[in-house]
């Protein structure tokens, strides 16, 4: 199935430093609602069965975000909306907008937490938006963003201790991370295959990648092009087809990494968003890459 992270603003309320999604430059771009609206049916006939409404904080657009939600349970797509749980101060809050939303056909809500996060908000409001899911029937989960830090550890309990759905993930040193020091890791020698789910930004530009990726300036590697001069149908095509795309949904990060030369000690230090800004951030190995891909192809099991 087709899926995609969409961008209908990059307008958020608060500035974590943990940031993937912007850098330190303020940036409050926004679509038009009838534009979003036009995409979407687009996207339903390219067969995109699954939008994540991500980027800024959506949930600052509700009312748009209501009317966008609608619109795809009317043509069958999934919609999940990503949120800080800003709108949650309060139980009764919380379930008027969870009940509004799910009544117009919202599948699922991802909530983000981290230290950084709960910086700027109350963790109670995450603690409130989940309830509310969980009252209301609406399928939630907890995206818990962390460096793996001893500092972590009480948070992570925090979540524990309610019975909350929550998964940890890795911070993506880009976006405001970026500068962040990195944390020295070793793990297990595993593949490091990524679906790659594209992303669509509030100005039509697509990228074949809804992390990391989008901040490859150095190579644009994963830039698709823009909707003003293609259809999303050969924006698909373009990022299905793409051969060094494909090995990195198949192959993995960690053998690519390998046949580009990098000791298996080395590789195990680093996670996979990291691994993939080595590869393809990077001019003369982006250059090597692309030279020896039949050989590369044809280096397997």
């Amino acid at each position: 199935m087709r899926k995609l992270a969409f961008g209908y603003s990059t307008r958020c309320n608060i500035r974590c430093e943990h940031c993937v999604a912007t850098d330190d430059i303020p940036d409050n771009r926004k679509m038009a609602l009838q534009t979003a609206k036009d995409l979407i049916v687009e996207l339903a006939q390219a067969g995109i069965g699954g939008i994540s409404f991500s980027a800024g904080e959506p949930f600052l657009y509700l009312n748009d975000m209501t009317e966008l939600v609608q619109l795809c349970s009317q043509i069958g797509i999934y919609t999940r909306i990503v949120t800080n749980s800003f709108w949650a101060k309060t139980s009764e809050s919380a379930d008027s907008i969870v009940t509004g939303l799910k009544e117009n056909g919202l599948c699922q809500v991802r909530l983000s937490y981290s230290r950084w996060h709960q910086k700027h908000i109350n963790r109670n409001n995450v603690l409130n938006a989940a309830r509310s899911c969980q009252k209301i029937g609406l399928n939630y989960f907890i995206s818990f963003v962390t460096d793996f830090s001893q500092e972590d550890e009480s948070h992570e309990q925090f979540l524990r201790d309610h019975g909350l759905t929550f998964f940890p993930e890795p911070v993506i040193y880009a976006g405001r991370a970026g500068d962040f020091k990195r944390r020295h890791i070793q793990t297990d020698y595993q593949a490091n295959c990524c679906i790659m789910n594209p992303y669509l930004s509030p100005d039509r530009d697509m990228f074949a990648c809804c992390d990391a990726g989008s901040h490859f300036t150095k190579t644009n590697f994963f830039y698709l092009g823009s909707l003003n001069d293609n259809t999303i149908e050969q924006m698909f095509v373009k990022s299905e087809t793409n051969r060094l795309y494909n090995l990195i949904r198949t192959m993995g990060l960690t053998p690519i990494a390998s046949f580009a030369g990098m000791t298996s000690r080395d590789i195990i230090s680093y996670g996979k968003c990291d691994l993939c800004r080595i590869l393809f951030n990077c001019p003369e190995s982006l250059t090597r890459l692309w030279t020896n891909l039949p050989h590369m192809e044809a280096w397997c099991r």
